[in-house]
């Protein structure tokens, strides 16, 4: 092999390493969009509206990023090596750091946020116009670019795939941005080594990204540690039990000295044991009496912690209850966890239970049982995926399966800090059902909060309750059906539609107020 010949084969082998950073690159910078998204939607909700900031101002700082590039001289490899320190520092704290400001005050974490999707835009927007300039040196213009677009390409597909089917149910958030960070590190090493007769200062450039490398290697294996400080931040009480499913966090907590269980998903509260029975009480036995018909077969959509079926089996005449809840991880903890399972007195075991993990609006699609009463138990409206459960098409689609004289009952939100969410559930309703009640009651976890029940049968009215409840009464749900003046709706509500999905708007401009 002459001399020319093995300058030609190294020459090709460096490219090859530089084409295989841009893969992974690309890789990194599409998953710290996507773990800003998801910590942003978790912490704040409207799914939507945190996506598309999040893309829409890292779009713009890369294209900032691309811009500033020009002026970029010297050394390009050890530039794009200092991107890559850079990007694996501020990328791999991105999450924790974001999680730690939360609780302090709206406007830092507003800040924080924008401040980590700017300085990541910039630095993702540097890293492919260095590189492109550095193998441009080594072939035409245009193989360069075609070359260096394909393989970014590439590389965000797999990101946007990996994470999450891969990072977020395996790592969480927290480990996912170390681990990525500790990615981009490994890029900066790679080069550092093998490019190393390319750097002007190869020592110092190796020292910098091995330190970087040992810290982002730390964090990555205290990252359980790291996440439990950060729960810790977010929750007043102690943490007994995290699990991160590829839907959603789950956080439970205890007040030892009050044995107070509560129930956090994504970090909002579903349930605080003090006060739970207030909440499940309204929710299932206006229903399960309404009409004085005893109902034998009954759907619950939601209530995947199993508290309102062990409201339901406090009626005889339950031949079969059907539960569909889309995540397992919640429906297992209800029925394995044994603070929820005390809590809801095991009822996930009970022989007339039957558990569905799947899509409640697929199932509702689909379903040939007719039912004799519907709970809808799901989270606020608060993203365009839950908008569709509160939809006049999803209720038009429950009636389809309610037996005849069946009624169907959907918390609805707080009527005093959400009012025209509520109200649009239901004025929504009332274009499918013949009978729509509201009501509200006291919760102290929740403060006000509403429920709406419909039904079949026009003149129907509330039934005998069971004996032996902590909470309802004839004479609270008497009370219940008053609504004071404040909560009343300021202005003309729309019906929500799936192809016009006005709830989860009215919820963001409800919580604007506060």
């Amino acid at each position: 092999m002459t001399q020319e010949t093995r300058y030609a084969d190294l020459a090709q082998r460096k490219a090859v390493v530089l084409l295989g950073s841009i893969l992974i690159v690309a890789l990194c910078g599409i998953v710290y969009e996507l773990i800003i998204g998801a910590v942003s939607s978790y912490l704040l909700g409207n799914s939507i509206y945190q996506f598309s900031l999040t893309i829409g101002f890292f779009m713009f700082a890369m294209g900032v990023g691309s811009y500033v590039s020009r002026f970029i001289g010297g050394n390009l490899i050890q530039a794009f090596v200092w991107v890559e320190l850079a990007l694996a520092v501020v990328g791999g704290l991105c999450s924790i750091a974001l999680f730690m400001l939360f609780p302090y005050a709206p406007w830092l974490y507003t800040t924080g946020m924008f401040f980590f999707i700017s300085a990541i835009g910039l630095l993702v927007g540097l890293e492919i116009p260095i590189l492109t300039r550095v193998l441009s040196q080594r072939s035409t213009t245009r193989e360069s670019i075609s070359d260096v677009l394909s393989l970014d390409y590439i590389g965000a597909l797999i990101g946007s795939v990996a994470f999450p089917i891969l990072l977020l149910p395996s790592l969480g958030l927290i480990s996912s941005s170390f681990a990525i960070g500790l990615t981009n590190c490994g890029v900066a090493l790679l080069n550092v080594l093998w490019l190393r007769d390319e750097l002007d200062d190869f020592k110092r450039m190796l020292m910098a990204t091995l330190v970087t490398f040992l810290l982002l290697c730390v964090l990555t294996l205290t990252a359980n540690r790291i996440t439990a400080f950060a729960q810790d931040h977010l929750y007043f009480d102690q943490i007994v039990m995290r699990k991160q499913s590829p839907y959603q966090a789950l956080v439970v907590t205890n007040t030892w000295k009050k044995n107070d269980v509560r129930l956090y998903i994504d970090g909002h509260l579903q349930f605080a044991q003090a006060d739970e029975y207030r909440y499940h009480e309204a929710l299932v036995h206006p229903l399960m009496t309404w009409g004085g018909r005893a109902p034998e077969q009954v759907l619950i959509l939601g209530g995947g912690d199993g508290l309102a079926v062990r409201e339901i089996l406090r009626h005889p005449s339950i031949t079969r209850i059907d539960l569909v809840d889309l995540d397992p991880a919640i429906t297992d903890l209800a029925r394995d966890f044994e603070p929820l399972k005390r809590l809801n007195k095991n009822a996930m075991s009970a022989e007339v239970l039957h558990l569905y993990n799947m899509d409640a609006f697929t199932f509702v699609k689909d379903a040939e049982v007719k039912y004799d009463r519907v709970i809808l138990d799901f989270p606020d409206p608060h993203n365009e995926a839950l908008s569709k459960l509160y939809a006049v098409e999803f209720y038009a689609m429950v009636r389809r399966i309610l037996a005849p004289g069946g009624a169907v009952v959907s918390q609805s939100s707080s009527p005093f800090f959400s009012p025209h969410t509520y109200w649009t559930v239901g004025h929504t309703m009332a274009e499918i059902f013949p009978q729509v009640v509201n009501y509200q009651v006291s919760v102290p976890s929740f403060g006000v909060w509403g429920f709406t029940l419909a039904s079949l049968d026009p003149a129907a009215t509330l039934g005998p309750l069971p004996d032996g409840l902590r909470y309802l009464t004839p004479q609270t749900f008497a009370a219940a059906l008053d609504f004071p003046s404040d909560i009343q709706p300021r202005r003309a509500l729309r019906v929500n539609s799936i192809f016009n999905p006005t709830i989860y708007e009215e919820y963001a401009k409800d919580l604007g107020r506060f």
